[in-house]
């Protein structure tokens, strides 16, 4: 199976890897994220011997027993009969201080709630071999909140990490490799409800349609990944009610404290906070203020950053009754297809295009760069409204407005002379203004106003 992207981490842990000297590296994030295959992948490049375990959630005799015949299966060495963890941690730390070696404890939670104390063992055996073991020790989490707390002062392992990946979706960009066949508007489509998570999207099929994969992965009763957002939350969060309520509320499109407070129906404003800071640890909910006025918690709104769980509350969740008793071709057509075309896609495909500015400006391919980027916040004195621009950068020079467009007609100059016109009414004053359009452009770029056709988005390659 190709692996795709992550090249800056690859090159990270087997850096970690082939060091000669005793190394620690923790790597977490949200299932599914590909933290497992990137490890994989880095000990394929590598030539040290190691020893990759995944933790189970059973009992430490268990662990330690099947830990035991991992070690026994890859050394090639006789049957090892330990009944501690830490008694077959030191064997390992012991046989490292002859030879280069790596080892993995991939999902390292579940060993670490049936073994009390078992941060306090790592580091006594961290500081023990610390000047003589030659062994790289690599430990994998996807309980976010728990992976994090290992880097805290109170933490026993505190300081003894030397190599920290907190390991993120992938973006629009390398999402794309894993479907290559597809045309750039169908790229937008298939990031827009699998998202940046690698499992999702080797599910794909090139062979079919993109409505065909929608269909055949979430939009039909015992698809692939129907309950995927389901178990994966409830997995997390203990009261899946008050979440699933914010959930539906945000997918609506509301963002504000105050409009999730009414909407949601969860019980009571502490409720409601526990509830959004719990999404936004685990990197499915985002809070972002308006780059004009960052400390502003009014202002401030709270989005579906996993494109996934975006598509399966506004769709599956929501109509989860009809999917169970419809047809899912006539499911699709009626509560998807339109919507789906007409507000789901667009709202995405601005934020595939702040991805596509970030990365640019990343590589110098703007000048000159940027140093902000996002929703700006307006008040309109003649129509006496308020509101957002969703993408504004700031430079040295001032404002930049850009303005997305996934629509099937190409934009005409009156269009942008109408934009351009109601931006300066709310008090905007912007030296340049950048169109983004799918279906290209009617006219032609000025000194102020500059075009950017979809497929420049997926022209340039990787950083």
């Amino acid at each position: 199976m190709k692996f795709f992207g992550r090249e800056k981490q690859l090159a990270q842990i087997e850096h970690e890897m082939k060091s000669a000297q005793m190394r620690m590296a923790l790597i977490y994030g949200r299932r599914r994220v590909g933290k497992s295959e990137l490890v994989k992948q880095a000990l394929r490049r590598v030539e040290e011997k190691s020893i990759y375990y995944e933790c189970k959630q059973v009992t430490e005799a268990s662990n330690t027993a099947s830990l035991c015949d991992v070690i026994s299966e890859t050394l090639k060495l006789p049957k090892l009969g330990y009944t501690k963890l830490e008694e077959i941690l030191d064997y390992i730390f012991q046989l490292s201080r002859e030879e280069k070696m790596v080892l993995v404890l991939d999902e390292y939670p579940y060993l670490r709630e049936n073994i009390r104390g078992l941060d306090s063992i790592l580091q006594a055996l961290v500081d023990k071999y610390r000047d003589t073991s030659k062994l790289t020790f690599i430990i994998l989490g996807s309980y976010v909140d728990i992976m994090r707390s290992l880097l805290e002062h109170a933490n026993p392992l505190f300081g003894r990490v030397d190599l920290v990946i907190d390991l993120k979706q992938m973006d629009y960009f390398e999402s794309a490799q894993f479907y290559p066949d597809f045309s750039p508007e169908d790229k937008v489509r298939l990031y827009s409800v699998f998202g940046g998570i690698p499992y999702f999207n080797r599910l794909i099929d090139s062979n079919k349609t993109v409505k065909e994969n929608i269909i055949d992965l979430i939009a039909s009763p015992g698809a692939r990944l129907e309950n995927e957002v389901s178990m994966y939350l409830n997995a997390e969060i203990s009261k899946i009610t008050n979440a699933n309520e914010v959930f539906e509320a945000l997918a609506k499109g509301y963002s504000k404290y105050s409009d999730l407070l009414s909407q949601s129906h969860v019980s009571s404003g502490p409720t409601l906070v526990d509830v959004l800071d719990k999404l936004m640890r685990m990197e499915v909910v985002v809070k972002t203020a308006p780059v004009n006025d960052e400390n502003n918690k009014k202002k401030a709104g709270y989005y579906i950053c996993d494109n996934l769980s975006m598509f399966y509350y506004r769709y599956i969740f929501r109509y989860s009754s009809q999917l169970k008793i419809m047809d899912s071709e006539i499911f699709y057509k009626k509560y998807i297809n339109q919507d789906f075309e007409e507000y789901f896609v667009p709202h995405q495909f601005e934020d595939i295009c702040r991805q596509y500015l970030i990365r640019e400006n990343r590589r110098g391919n703007i000048d000159p760069v940027f140093e902000k980027i996002g929703k700006y916040y307006y008040d309109d004195p003649i129509n006496h409204t308020n509101g957002e621009f969703d993408i504004v950068t700031e430079d040295e020079n001032g404002y930049i407005f850009f303005e997305v467009k996934f629509r099937k007609n190409p934009v005409t100059d009156k269009m942008i002379d109408e934009e351009v016109a109601q931006v300066l009414q709310t008090g905007l004053i912007c030296y340049k203004y950048v169109f983004i359009s799918r279906s290209g452009f009617e006219g032609a770029e000025t000194d102020r106003v500059k075009h950017i056709n979809l497929e420049e988005l997926y022209l340039r390659e990787c950083v």
